[in-house]
């Protein structure tokens, strides 16, 4: 059972995360010859001062 964990900063809407988790699904079960059904994605949503871009917290 393939599980991928996706880090994103927070802020996206349930909309955009539901096509990510769809499109994820969608090449690992092609790429892995599995059924969708196998494939699990956790998303966590990381706020943007917990988000470092070169050494410093990421801002909206």
């Amino acid at each position: 059972m393939p599980i991928i964990y996706v880090h994103v900063i927070e802020g996206r809407t349930d909309e955009q995360l539901n096509r990510l988790m769809e499109r994820l699904t969608d090449a690992a079960a092609e790429s892995l010859n599995v059924k969708k059904e196998q494939v699990r994605v956790l998303i966590q949503e990381v706020p943007n001062k917990h988000w470092g871009v070169g050494g410093k917290p990421k801002q909206s």
